[in-house]
């Protein structure tokens, strides 16, 4: 299915809800992980070979959020480096990390940057990605925390997924910062790595 067609439909990558649920049964056990599923209206997870509707991923980060507030960021924060680890794993060719690894950060970044881009269905779903600068990134009414209001960014998993992809093969040093939030109010969900 071409990738605008994948978008319309609103269909995200199953590592939304896969890589959260080992951290909730590490948080808190089985019963955590299902009392967060169930609170989703999400009874078993997707499999791992397709695209998924990105309604069931969004009400899982949103259930989440909802039972537990407090550890949310933290538990969204881990399964975004693991999601970000699988992409390493399965998704980007071992060549490539090599020389994304060889070329100086200038150059690797923008690459990356630009690969990301390509391949945005898979975790901005229906929402409208874009390449804001060399390394910034927007998502348009991002179905992760659609409908949600906040007065601080919730997009936890996403900045993990970006800063662990941009510190392994771009730069150690680069940190994730979410500047604006569709939850806050703001037209996309802003991210911008820079050296921290």
């Amino acid at each position: 299915m071409p990738r605008d067609a994948q978008r319309q439909r609103g269909l995200i990558g199953p590592n939304a809800i896969l890589q959260l649920l080992p951290v909730l049964e590490r948080a808190g056990g089985i019963d955590f992980r299902d009392q967060v599923m169930a609170a989703a209206g999400v009874f078993e997870a997707p499999g791992d070979d397709a695209m998924m509707p990105e309604a069931p991923a969004a009400r899982m980060h949103q259930a989440l959020r909802a039972i537990e507030p407090d550890m949310a960021p933290s538990l969204a924060w881990a399964a975004g480096e693991r999601t970000a680890q699988y992409i390493m794993a399965h998704r980007i060719p071992k060549a490539a990390q090599v020389v994304l690894k060889l070329l100086p950060a200038a150059l690797a970044g923008p690459i990356l940057s630009k690969a990301i881009a390509q391949h945005a269905w898979t975790f901005a779903g229906s929402g409208t990605f874009r390449l804001a600068g060399p390394l910034t990134f927007e998502i348009a009414d991002n179905p992760i925390v659609r409908g949600e209001v906040s007065e601080e960014p919730l997009c936890h998993w996403h900045r993990a997924v970006f800063e662990t992809l941009f510190r392994t093969l771009v730069d150690p040093r680069l940190r994730c910062e979410e500047q604006s939030c569709c939850a806050m109010g703001a037209p996309a969900c802003r991210f911008v790595l820079k050296r921290g």
